[in-house]
């Protein structure tokens, strides 16, 4: 049987398509091609990446351009290109392998499997002539020493498999001071000089700890500790200024390579920005920083117009242009002068701390902004005008696939920044988000993973697929009223209980559902890493909807259930588990709700308690009955009233903005 020829051109990943004209002849994950591999009795070669990645593009364009890796790799081997964005559930299982086998992880991902899909070689990235051999190496393995391989490739399928535990289900109830232990636990690693948090004892890479820094927002509101408070200020201001934040179009990059922020991996993913926005909105509205509110505003900026796709959100930004990383950004005090004339572009190479030594490769910069400029209207023409002058250079490539998880991560952090900035344009942003994603990816009442240019792709959604959109449709719910979302929300959550949770053992999920294709290993990964784990999202979801509807006593026992599974992590693992955190942060609190008995579009009142809550409340507005928290419930001599209550605990209606904010503050 001869190697079937590259088909990634029918692909609905723009990584995969990236793909379709090397002489390599990849093919999708699919049972047909485990099966050409079964029939033609070889290994397959399994390489695994993204397209925003740096390190991918140079090993595409340096082995599998090539015809002479081709010519080794088509006869010997059935060769498969997955997307990790849209397929995360293959690469957790194989990054669990990658990681066991080398002691490290990462992307382009490399291994090589048995045709029914054991592992027995797993790598990163390798240059052409190292490539070549192990091409070769594994080969003649495969055809002179089966055993070998044999015994190996079971031997690595029975640790991953008794690696796939997850959560152990059940544990004690999340308390306060669980809570409490954790964050000291994450500021102990703080970097408190720059801002950050240590890895490993590492100062670099900085990767922007956007969960923990939610969880720390939300323990301080809890608490009234200042601790937590200011090391959100020294991150988020350190990041703010520092070059892992675009100061021309707003929006973040990956991570810094350095411990300052100062150079960043320039590929810009939706998920860190959704969830940098959650952030700095939320510090927006506890402090009134400027930069809080700077940030937000052009952090949602950048979201619509670096990332909107047909309603929808775009996966990423890629780290290079044309064929160079950070080309698009930096500059040098001469091409500041160039652009701006020799006053601007002196006083523009002072602000953004742009020097002759530069920061970057061959002298140039990322532009940075230590201090607030002296004069904002200059400012504003300059960085217009800059901005201008970059749009002239070659512009990073896009991914334009929608995943559903990071568009929910999105839908939740507009609607929470039109609350923060007073601008409901973003919540109409997020509105449409939600419809188009809905009306997509729901096909036969089960969710979808992602889609292309309006075309949804065959993989199914993973349990952070639900969780993500869930929690979105349930904060437009509370914005809106609109019972639409409460419905598809519930659906999405009754989908998860029934074919992501584990049966066996109560608070345990599986990241893939019971009826999903079967892999090696089913996905049960519960620590957060760049983003929630599906377990977290769904904590988040179950716990919001349990005070949204009427028979809510399948998904408070839920909630009840996944976060007391997450009490080993927040004990022994908080910087695992900064989601988690976060969730145990509201549910601890009460959780909190507030129903305002008012007429919503004209309510002060209703837009106080928004802005007044703290994170993860939940807030309604409505007249007496429209929802289940508002029932018996309305205004008090004529003036809108709200009710505040903690889990089952209610305090009596207070009707001004001053005693609403009194009655949250209580502590816990």
């Amino acid at each position: 049987m001869s190697p079937a020829a590259n088909t990634l051109a029918r692909a609905t990943s723009p990584y995969l398509r990236q793909h379709a004209d090397n002489p390599v002849h990849w093919q999708q994950w699919t049972a047909e091609a485990l099966a050409e591999a079964a029939d033609r009795d070889v290994p397959i070669l399994l390489s695994i990446g993204y397209a925003a990645c740096h390190w991918c593009h140079v090993m595409a364009h340096e082995s599998f351009s090539d015809a002479e890796v081709a010519a080794v790799a088509n006869p010997n081997f059935v060769c498969v290109k997955v997307d990790r964005e849209e397929r995360p559930d293959i690469d957790a299982v194989y990054m669990n392998a990658t990681v066991a086998l080398t002691g490290q992880g990462g992307w382009p991902m490399t291994c090589f499997l048995t045709p029914d899909g054991r592992p027995f070689f797993c790598g990163t990235y390798y240059p052409k002539p190292n490539f070549l051999q192990l091409l070769a190496a594994v080969s003649e393995t495969w055809q002179t020493r089966r055993d070998e391989v044999e015994q190996a490739s079971n031997k690595i399928a029975g640790e991953l498999r008794s690696m796939a535990s997850g959560l152990p289900g059940g544990g004690p109830p999340v308390v306060p001071a669980l809570c409490d232990h954790a964050v000291a636990a994450v500021l102990q690693d703080e970097d408190v000089q720059r801002g950050g948090f240590f890895t490993n004892q590492a100062a670099a890479p900085k990767f922007p700890p956007s969960a923990l820094l939610e969880a720390l927002l939300r323990s301080h509101e809890r608490t009234g500790d200042v601790m937590p408070m200011e090391a959100v200020e020294r991150t988020c201001t350190a990041m703010a200024r520092g070059g892992i934040y675009d100061q021309l179009a707003g929006g973040f990059a990956r991570y810094s390579v350095d411990p300052s922020w100062v150079v960043p991996h320039f590929e810009k993913m939706l998920y860190d920005n959704a969830q940098l926005l959650r952030v700095y909105a939320h510090w927006w509205r506890r402090t009134r920083d400027p930069l809080a509110r700077k940030v937000t505003a052009e952090t949602a900026q950048f979201i619509l117009d670096g990332l909107g796709v047909g309603g929808m959100f775009a996966s990423s930004l890629d780290a290079d242009a044309d064929g160079e990383e950070g080309l698009t950004y930096v500059f040098t005090p001469d091409q500041l002068r160039e652009v701006l004339g020799d006053d601007d572009g002196r006083w523009a190479a002072d602000l953004f701390a742009v020097a002759d030594t530069g920061t970057f490769e061959h002298g140039s910069s990322v532009l940075q902004l230590p201090r607030d400029p002296d004069d904002v209207e200059r400012f504003n023409r300059v960085r217009t005008a800059l901005l201008a002058s970059r749009l002239t250079r070659p512009q990073p490539g896009r991914d334009d696939k929608v995943v559903t998880a990071w568009n929910g991560l999105a839908i939740t952090a507009l609607a929470e920044a039109s609350v923060a900035l007073g601008r409901p344009e973003l919540l109409d942003a997020a509105t449409r988000c939600a419809r188009a994603v809905v009306d997509l990816h729901i096909v036969g009442r089960r969710l979808r993973r992602a889609s292309l240019g309006g075309r949804v792709g065959e993989p199914a959604g993973i349990l952070e697929d639900h969780g993500a959109l869930a929690t979105g449709l349930l904060t437009l719910y509370q914005l809106t009223g609109d019972n639409a979302w409460l419905e598809t929300a519930t659906l999405l959550l009754d989908v998860a209980l029934d074919h992501f949770a584990d049966p066996q053992r109560d608070g345990r999920w599986f990241d893939s559902a019971d009826d999903a294709e079967a892999l090696m290993v089913r996905p049960a990964d519960p620590l957060d890493g760049a983003t929630p784990s599906g377990a977290s999202l769904i904590a988040e979801a179950l716990l919001l909807a349990a005070q949204l509807v009427d028979d809510a006593q399948r998904y408070a026992a839920a909630a009840d259930a996944t976060l007391q599974s997450s009490t080993p992590i927040l004990a022994k693992l908080p910087r695992s588990g900064g989601h988690w955190l976060a969730v145990a942060e509201a549910a601890v609190r009460g959780p909190i709700q507030v129903a305002v008995a008012c007429d919503p579009p004209k309510s002060e009142l209703l837009s106080a308690a928004r802005t007044l809550a703290p994170g993860g409340a939940v807030v309604v507005g409505g007249e007496v009955n429209s929802t289940p928290l508002l029932r018996d419930r309305d205004r008090v001599g004529g003036a809108d009233a709200a009710y505040v209550c903690r889990g089952r605990v209610c305090d009596l209606p207070v009707t001004t903005a001053e005693q609403l904010a009194a009655a949250l503050g209580a502590r816990v």
